[in-house]
């Protein structure tokens, strides 16, 4: 029952976050862009944050949270020099298996909030909080059924991440560019955008093969040892 409510929480705030990046990017534009990534930060931190009161824990959980996010931030950074070369998706698919769908839900909206301090804020900020939040929560709601602890289905699930983060991005080309979505005009930046949707394919998969491991073992450690995101 728990996380039953825990999913409709996670999903509704992502209902809300997928309907904002939208309509924002339909009526506002270029315009209002920071007010709306600041509605949409809030929205991303309902599902967190609603837990709170029952939570001994939660001061803990949002310091280790900080940090995850705090690492996607600064591998995107490190990485800024390879445009579609980097390990952001593969962290964020790692903090929603371990820590599960709120985290990683929250880890990864914010991520694109806050790192995007640096590579500059507009309408697309949404959407990438939208999709990154969708990957983490998509990630957390997998493992917690067991399906990611193989292999093989981690990184079809890290390709897929890959693939659904082009598309959704896709979207807000075409509604910024056509002020409105022309399907024509979708499929065509879909095509044009290929190349890159498969460089960030196999980027995902190298990070996810390189840092699961190793990141999942300590973050699994500290889980267990503080008690956290249970």
């Amino acid at each position: 029952m728990v996380a039953i409510k825990t999913y409709i929480k996670s999903l509704s705030a992502l209902v809300f976050l997928l309907a904002l990046a939208i309509s924002a990017s339909i009526f506002f534009q270029n315009e209002n862009y920071m007010f709306v990534s600041l509605c949409a930060a809030l929205i991303s931190c309902i599902p967190f944050f609603t837990s709170f009161e029952r939570n001994v824990n939660n001061a803990r959980e949002i310091v280790v949270i900080a940090v995850m996010i705090a690492l996607c931030v600064a591998g995107r950074f490190i990485f800024m020099l390879i445009p579609h070369f980097k390990p952001v998706t593969a962290l964020i698919i790692i903090t929603g298996m371990y820590f599960g769908t709120d985290a990683g839900f929250m880890t990864g909206s914010l991520t694109a909030l806050i790192s995007n301090m640096q590579y500059g804020q507009g309408p697309w900020t949404v959407f990438q909080m939208a999709v990154w939040g969708l990957i983490g929560f998509a990630a957390g709601a997998l493992n917690k059924k067991g399906l990611l602890k193989n292999k093989l289905l981690l990184i079809l699930f890290t390709a897929f991440s890959g693939v659904i983060y082009s598309l959704i991005m896709d979207i807000y080309t075409t509604i910024s560019t056509e002020n409105t979505f022309i399907v024509e005009k979708y499929i065509a930046y879909v095509m044009f955008s290929l190349p890159i949707m498969i460089e960030y394919v196999v980027s995902n998969i190298i990070f996810i093969l390189a840092l699961e491991k190793p990141i999942g073992k300590k973050l699994l450690r500290i889980k267990t040892k503080y008690g956290l995101f249970q």
